[in-house]
């Protein structure tokens, strides 16, 4: 999120200051889904979740997993989140989605004819299958929104999607249909990072890596200066892409930011070299609704993601969520094989409760202070039309005084 907001700011002129306190791709970037999910992009907070409570949090092997902390944030984000777990809440989210969707992949297409990137991407289509006929039902009810909105998209049977993607003919009879976007893309978003570095660098963008954001310092309307273990870091406007971090830094100043950390994990498998080793995983992308994890092949490898836990800033990882992504792998696509390094990963999703991402300023906030945080698990998906934002939201306050910008990432 941070650096397409620093690659779009510095098209448009300004001195962009980059602060990481790790390397570019690291945190959520660094391993997630893969997936560009430009027009399916149902919100968590969604009517189908009252129904699945009990086994989501119940169940031991539940994709969503709820540890209750001595966290008064959590509980009033939870809260929120069942709250905007109504059908109109949905809709509207839905509609909002796919119009920042729908601008994100036009800013990305345009970096990419742009400037050629090594990221693995395709643009394969994806496959959202449903375990039941109760779950195909409100999925059509939600590709039928979806379609009325502008996507192109299809409901399928399993055989069908046998025809679309051979990979899934061991797993056809345990699914009831699917949902089919001819559309949708993925990338390796470590590798888009990588790449948006190299090309910043070479147009003049610091980079101060490795450097921990402290502080922000305001004077009556404006921030002045953002304290950081590298020292202090003047400029005349500030944008917050913290993910996870950024309500600790709004808090500092008084202001609310909602987003709390889902907890997701991955693994990475290498493909046998070959036709037969490439046929033995998906080319199309793949997402499991039911175990709410995806499959994506990027390059020679395969990326298996998923899960939300809400168990605060705690990226430890699970042995036993691993497990649960190389089973569900084994299920759906048996010879995707060998199993022996699976290159485990786990990352804090920055989450609203509707899933609507946090950008602009906020109200009662510094006027030269925006923030972009909150994407939840399309953050890759939302990045660039995010930055579009990001870039409208300064070119007024900046038309009066000499650019030049910090942008804040983590």
């Amino acid at each position: 999120m941070g650096l397409a907001t620093a690659w779009r700011l510095q098209r448009d002129g300004h001195n962009v200051t980059v602060i990481d306190s790790a390397h570019s791709g690291a945190g959520a970037s660094a391993a997630n889904g893969a997936q560009l999910s430009y027009s399916y992009v149902q919100p968590l907070a969604d009517p189908s979740i009252w129904r699945q409570l009990p086994k989501l949090l119940l169940a031991n092997d539940s994709p969503l997993k709820l540890r209750l902390q001595m966290d008064p944030h959590q509980w009033a984000w939870g809260l929120s989140f069942l709250a905007a777990c109504r059908t109109r809440v949905s809709r509207d989210t839905t509609s909002q989605l796919l119009k920042l969707a729908a601008e994100s992949r036009s800013a990305f297409d345009a970096l990419r004819l742009e400037t050629p990137l090594d990221d693995d991407h395709s643009t394969t289509g994806k496959l959202v299958l449903y375990p039941d006929e109760a779950s195909f039902a409100s999925a059509r009810q939600q590709m039928a929104l979806q379609r009325m909105l502008g996507s192109e998209q299809y409901a399928l049977t399993p055989a069908e999607c046998v025809a679309i993607e051979p990979a899934l003919a061991h797993h056809a009879s345990r699914f009831h249909g699917a949902v089919y976007t001819p559309s949708e893309a993925a990338a390796d978003c470590f590798k888009v990072c990588q790449s948006l570095e190299r090309l910043l660098r070479g147009r003049g963008v610091r980079f101060m890596l490795d450097t921990t954001v402290q502080n922000l310092v305001r004077k009556g309307e404006r921030v002045v200066e953002v304290q950081t273990s590298a020292g202090p870091v003047h400029a005349d406007a500030f944008v917050v892409a913290m993910g996870t971090g950024s309500r600790r830094l709004a808090a500092s100043l008084g202001l609310r930011v909602p987003v709390y950390p889902l907890k997701g994990y991955s693994i990475t498998l290498d493909i046998p070299e070959g036709e037969d080793g490439m046929a033995r995983v998906p080319s199309v992308n793949v997402t499991d609704a039911g175990k709410k994890i995806v499959f994506a092949r990027i390059g020679q490898r395969l990326r298996v993601a998923g899960m939300a836990e809400l168990v605060g800033e705690d990226r430890r990882i699970s042995k036993t969520r691993i497990a649960a992504l190389v089973s569900a792998t084994h299920e759906v696509f048996p010879h995707a094989g060998p199993f022996q390094n699976v290159n485990p990963w786990a990352g804090l999703r920055p989450a609203t409760p509707k899933g609507l991402p946090v950008q602009g300023r906020l109200p009662g906030g510094p006027t030269n202070l925006l923030f972009n945080t909150g994407h939840g698990a399309l953050g890759f998906t939302l990045a660039f039309g995010s930055a579009e934002h990001i870039a409208a939201g300064l070119r007024p306050e900046l038309r009066p005084f000499a650019a030049g910008l910090a942008a804040c990432s983590a």
